[in-house]
């Protein structure tokens, strides 16, 4: 995988051309079409503005580390005149009016978007194994899963069709998926990247962030896409910084929390020493290891599901197949107009959580669970809060194993949320993490989880990059 740092010294010595590594990307999407990574492919709209980045470039009018450079996006994030799907039957045929925030900030910094990935259905899933275009495979082996529900984005990056892409993340999906194709994969604070244009799950949890083969690349990423949105109104007002100026600080003076909850019972044997070895790599460059607690660690999972399911059942009521999206031939009265579109539009796990969340907001159960979930949040949030008062950062695993089996989303779904243990907790808390390959168990990467401070991102992919350093 070449990174984004290595394709822009190409471009800057006349060595290849905007048009060269767009055609390449897309011949190399082409010839790994058996991983089924992308839904859709933009080729006539990737090599016009491939040619328009070498333009600007021969004018001398550059814009900077992103222009020219191939990127695919997940296909929840609408892209003006393109289908957006969310991988679901019933936006098959949807073509977006109008482009997310975080993609204009992408284009604008002249970023060449080849194409929109695969996923889970409406991005609910842990497996990128309810797509209704079929599964996307892991290029690492084709038997295992390759995580989700940015599955799509995570094997692009690692089958080296592009060397970033974007992600959405509402309990795992960006850093999940990196673990199990051994890439970077990077969920921020809540609030600092636009989610509008992103077709919601769980509003409150949601946020786009970056996949690269490297820490730089996300932070090159990241910083082109973040910032206030006045379409966003939970945009954070911070200003945008440079994610890279803290890379290569190391971890010297830093101090390494580490949860005595999260590598108990659980946490497979070889990953477990994987990242314990990691922890002991970084003792000796300086860093401080100190246990921290989590008490209320244990409920995330449950308090996640009980809120993201509530959440999308709401934001999912708007696919009645009046507006837009498919609507069921076989209608002929209005209430079977909205039961059959959205029984033939929707797939069984995401009709599986709608049940679940319309179930949680009914009269009479409301209060038992959607309001004791929210009360356990908070609990959780105050954990982390109490936690980062004695160190400044945290780590964990990303995932308890190695990549489940395909198959398993049908046979044992419980298996799959539980795959999602150590990751849910920072959606729910709002806080940024990042996934990095740390060692090897099974011949597969495992991925060692940065959790970090809200809104310091920057201290966070530090950390990040020495993992990656040390790794080596």
């Amino acid at each position: 995988m070449q990174t984004i740092q290595e394709l822009q010294a190409q471009l800057a010595n006349g060595s290849t051309t905007a048009e060269k590594l767009a055609q390449a990307s897309l011949e190399k999407i082409e010839s790994t079409k058996n991983l089924n990574a992308y839904i859709s492919v933009l080729n006539d709209r990737a090599l016009e503005r491939a040619k328009e980045s070498d333009k600007r470039r021969d004018e001398g009018k550059s814009l900077g580390a992103l222009d020219g450079i191939p990127v695919a996006v997940k296909d929840n994030m609408c892209l003006t005149g393109t289908r957006t799907t969310a991988a679901s039957k019933i936006l098959d045929n949807f073509v977006a009016p109008y482009t997310a925030t975080a993609l204009e900030k992408l284009e604008a910094a002249g970023a060449i978007i080849v194409g929109k990935t695969n996923m889970d259905e409406f991005a609910m899933g842990s497996s990128n194994e309810t797509s209704y275009y079929g599964p996307v495979k892991n290029p690492l082996d084709e038997s295992r899963v390759p995580g989700g529900s940015s599955g799509g984005s995570a094997v692009a990056v690692a089958s080296g069709t592009v060397p970033c892409a974007l992600g959405s993340d509402t309990g795992g999906s960006i850093r999940q998926p990196a673990a199990c194709t051994g890439v970077v994969g990077l969920k921020p604070t809540y609030g600092r990247v636009s989610r509008y244009g992103l077709l919601a799950y769980a509003s409150s949890l949601d946020q786009i962030g970056p996949f690269g083969a490297t820490v730089r690349d996300c932070a090159t990423l990241l910083g082109a896409i973040c910032g206030i949105d006045p379409h966003d109104n939970t945009t954070s007002t911070r200003p945008t910084e440079d994610f890279t100026a803290k890379l290569g600080t190391g971890v010297k003076g830093k101090v390494i929390g580490v949860p005595k909850e999260y590598f108990g019972e659980g946490l497979d044997a070889e990953c477990k020493a994987a990242i314990e070895n990691m922890l002991k790599k970084m003792e000796a460059e300086g860093a401080t290891i100190k246990e921290v607690s989590l008490p209320h660690i244990s409920y995330a999972v449950s308090s996640y599901y009980i809120i993201a399911t509530a959440e999308a059942s709401s934001n999912l009521s708007r696919y009645d197949g009046v507006r837009y999206g498919y609507r069921s031939p076989e209608a002929r009265k209005l209430f079977d107009l909205y039961a059959k579109s959205r029984s033939e539009g929707f797939g069984k796990e995401v009709q599986r959580r709608i049940l679940l969340g319309s179930y949680v907001l009914s009269a009479g159960f409301y209060d038992a669970y959607y309001v004791q979930a929210q009360k356990v949040r908070r609990l959780i949030t105050d954990d982390f809060t109490e936690a980062f008062k004695t160190c400044d950062v945290i780590a964990s695993p990303t995932m308890p194993g190695l990549p489940l089996k395909c198959g398993m989303n049908e046979s044992d779904p419980m298996a799959v949320y539980l795959s999602d243990i150590y990751t849910v907790s920072l959606n729910l808390a709002g806080l940024p993490g990042v996934s990095v390959p740390c060692g090897m168990a099974g011949g597969l990467p495992v991925g060692l989880q940065w959790i970090g401070k809200p809104f310091q991102e920057a201290d966070l992919l530090a950390v990040a990059e020495a993992t990656e350093r040390l790794n080596k």
